[in-house]
């Protein structure tokens, strides 16, 4: 990997979860990750003008809770993030009582 921090290897490694690296030049090995940055970065990094990091946490923030709460995905069967889970997590719970 270009860049880890030591901190989160550490952490990693403390609570016995296996870091995983796509390969250099191979975006699309990650695309989920790969277009959440795209869309993070067209509809926040780019639009605004930060003066400081407490701007970006405060923007981010609000961006987050629409992006999760309001904004349906094509991905997603065209649910918000939080839509889709809920369904899921009923499906999985009838498919656990059935079995």
């Amino acid at each position: 990997p270009e860049f880890i921090s030591i901190a989160l290897a550490d952490w990693a490694e403390k609570h016995g979860i296996a870091l995983e690296f796509i390969k250099p030049g191979k975006p699309t090995q990650n695309s989920y990750v790969e277009r959440f940055n795209r869309t993070y970065r067209d509809e926040i990094l780019n639009m605004y003008v930060f003066r400081n990091l407490t701007e970006v946490r405060q923007r981010t923030e609000s961006w987050m809770a629409e992006y999760n709460d309001e904004r349906p995905h094509d991905s997603l069967e065209d649910l918000t993030p939080w839509e889709y889970l809920a369904r899921h997590q009923q499906t999985e719970n009838s498919n656990q009582r059935c079995n």
